[in-house]
């Protein structure tokens, strides 16, 4: 199983490599594309056997449902997760699947608005002087910028920095926000911000926290489809105090 990109700091796997690990083991490679969306990336054709979605993300654009998606062959998916479904209950309402089919029809276009975003938004933070450093496949910098080129259409809306000073200062950004959503949530139409370090991963050792880079300086951001002058403007007004 593995999360590509993944969270907070978008580290990129080779799917490709992965999945002929998995091909010569025997084993079964799933792909949580939760990030890039099938219009970013396809796992399948990279040779995933199955790959899932939280839907309540990207995939809805606008925080209204909650659900998922679990895609794969008829062997894997239609006759071991159907029969599951059927039987056990954690079946999606009607009401969710029309909010989530609806979603699907602005999606494409949507995603290249997050993209486009989220690139001027790390170009900006990576120049910023209260930065430390930034986290997003798109830059060049990025360690998997390569891979990322190869194996996706575009670098997502999600990225991930470094703030100078600590974690004091990282809340100092994150709570002079006016207009950027407060909230673990991601894959909205409104820009949100969150320190992972006290929220999405705040249950995780703090050792084991630190070993995988998520440092109590992070900030993650999912950028939205407001102006990106106003995003920008609205992160200054911490930053400029760092």
């Amino acid at each position: 199983f593995l999360e590509s990109p993944s969270n907070p700091l978008t580290e990129v796997a080779d799917i490709q490599a992965l999945a002929k690990i998995s091909t010569e083991s025997n084993s079964i490679l799933i792909v949580d594309n939760c990030f890039c969306t099938p219009v970013l990336q396809r796992p399948l054709e990279l040779g995933a056997d199955i790959v899932i979605h939280s839907a309540t993300k990207f995939l809805d654009g606008q925080g209204r449902a909650i659900g998922g998606a679990v895609v794969g062959s008829k062997t894997l998916v239609g006759e071991e997760v159907r029969g599951f479904m059927r039987t056990a209950g954690p079946t999606m309402s009607t009401f969710n699947a029309w909010i989530f089919l609806k979603g699907l029809e602005t999606l494409a276009i949507r995603m290249e608005a997050h993209c486009t975003r989220a690139m001027q938004l790390a170009e900006w933070l990576d120049k910023h002087p209260a930065v430390e450093q930034v986290f997003y496949p798109g830059l060049k910098n990025h360690p998997q910028y390569e891979l990322a080129n190869k194996q996706q259409t575009g670098a997502g809306g999600l990225l991930s920095f470094r703030v100078k000073g600590g974690q004091q200062n990282a809340w100092k950004v994150i709570n002079n926000t006016k207009i950027l959503s407060i909230t673990a949530n991601l894959g909205d139409a409104k820009t949100s911000i969150t320190h992972p370090a006290t929220t999405t991963h705040c249950r995780v050792e703090p050792a084991d926290r630190l070993a995988a880079g998520i440092t109590d300086n992070l900030v993650r951001i999912s950028v939205g489809l407001e102006s990106i002058q106003d995003i920008q403007a609205d992160l200054a007004r911490g930053l400029d105090l760092v």
